[in-house]
């Protein structure tokens, strides 16, 4: 099983859309990559699709080849088909990870979620998401307020076993 993304951190943005990434991300870019090797530099799929996303996702090539394989299996010419192409495949851009541990975000995905000086990176397992840090701060506090409708003593490992027995 391939290593995943874990934790939060935010990062500087400089004037031409230079942000660093997280080194434990970057260790997952590489492992997640196939054609890295030392002394390359991992590549990457930045999907900034989807109008209701204030938000960019990042997928290691192994990821988004798992998304890939996904779409092509459906009905060709289908509008689902059409949806996920145009957003994973449309909207979504390859990059590699400079040198020096940093990607560049170019204007129109900086513009896209409203990132000017700082970017804040977020692990969701198999992917991560770059937010405009007080986005990201209103999201993780409805979260919080979703989660502090429950019990004191409410344990989230609960809401597992809840999905299983709901599947």
């Amino acid at each position: 099983m391939a290593r995943r993304f874990r934790g939060e951190s935010v990062h500087k943005v400089d004037a031409k859309g230079r942000v660093s990434i997280p080194a434990a991300f970057r260790r997952v870019l590489e492992e997640g990559d196939p054609d890295w090797t030392e002394g390359l530099h991992p590549n990457l799929v930045l999907v900034y699709g989807g109008k209701a996303r204030n938000f960019i996702e990042g997928y290691t090539m192994t990821s988004m080849e798992e998304v890939d394989d996904k779409i092509a299996a459906l009905p060709r010419g289908s509008k689902r088909r059409r949806a996920l192409e145009h957003m994973f495949s449309g909207q979504s851009v390859q990059l590699s990870v400079d040198e020096t541990g940093r990607l560049v975000l170019s204007p129109k995905l900086r513009s896209k979620i409203g990132i000017t000086k700082e970017a804040t990176f977020v692990a969701t397992g198999d992917t991560f998401q770059i937010w405009e840090p007080s986005a990201y701060d209103a999201h993780a506090a409805s979260l919080e307020d979703w989660m502090d409708d429950e019990d004191e003593d409410f344990d989230p490992l609960i809401l597992l076993d809840m999905e299983t027995a709901e599947g």
